[in-house]
């Protein structure tokens, strides 16, 4: 029997406490394993190069280079690090520029410790579904915000042209924050048909997630925001 290997996490907060905390809840984990921890962005992505870290846990505020530029840094060197933001509000514009920088996810830095656990998991997997609705809430207040222009407006990315009518559709149900389930039962397939169009999806457009889908789908204009009250 082949022993499965840890997901290497790299904690990154200039705040000695809160790294601190954060190590004792995912070490208390036997498939979570800390491999480093930096107190900036500019030494996080070196050590994301000198490390590989499967999943990072990324502040944004902090000296030398800040958390989003780090991101944004990891994302073009073509680490395989998923990165998972933390944020003192849900809907905060840090976020908002973290998944525009190619996060994966983003998280309350008081989220409870089972999420916590729970949101390291899946980022790692490769899924990245972390609180869907929250992501669409953000995108929703922040691409209103930034004046997008109507579809027909909107240059139309040339890799939308090789998506079919029914990978457009499951982008689209993906940018509404609904789940593989809860597609599955909107189009009447199975959840598996499903991850293989999100599969098929991603590849085309040459994301690392369906996190960076959303975002895709919002700022080509493909999806925009639907209630100014939301």
């Amino acid at each position: 029997m082949t022993e499965t290997q840890p997901i290497t996490v790299l904690l990154v907060d200039d705040q000695p406490l809160l790294r601190m905390g954060f190590r004792l809840i995912l070490e208390g984990e036997e498939d979570l394993h800390i491999v480093g921890e930096a107190s900036d962005g500019a030494e996080a992505v070196r050590l994301v190069r000198d490390l590989k870290p499967d999943v990072v846990l990324m502040d944004v505020r902090m000296p030398v280079l800040d958390g989003i530029e780090a991101t944004r840094a990891i994302t073009a060197s073509r680490s395989c690090a998923r990165i998972i933001i933390l944020t003192t509000f849900d809907v905060d514009e840090y976020a908002f520029a973290g998944l525009q920088a190619g996060a994966s996810a983003f998280l309350l830095k008081d989220v409870a410790p089972s999420e916590l656990v729970s949101a390291v998991r899946v980022v790692a997997s490769g899924d990245a579904v972390v609180a869907p609705r929250v992501t669409q809430r953000l995108l929703e207040t922040y691409v209103r915000g930034a004046a997008v222009p109507a579809p027909s407006a909107a240059p139309r990315d040339a890799l939308l042209e090789d998506l079919t009518p029914r990978e457009t559709e499951m982008l689209g149900a993906m940018a509404e924050g609904l789940s593989n389930a809860e597609i599955a039962h909107r189009y009447f397939l199975s959840e598996a048909t499903v991850k293989t169009h999100v599969r098929r999806i991603l590849t085309k457009l040459h994301l690392r997630d369906r996190v960076q889908a959303v975002v895709y789908a919002y700022e080509t204009g493909l999806v925009v925001p639907s209630n100014p009250d939301y």
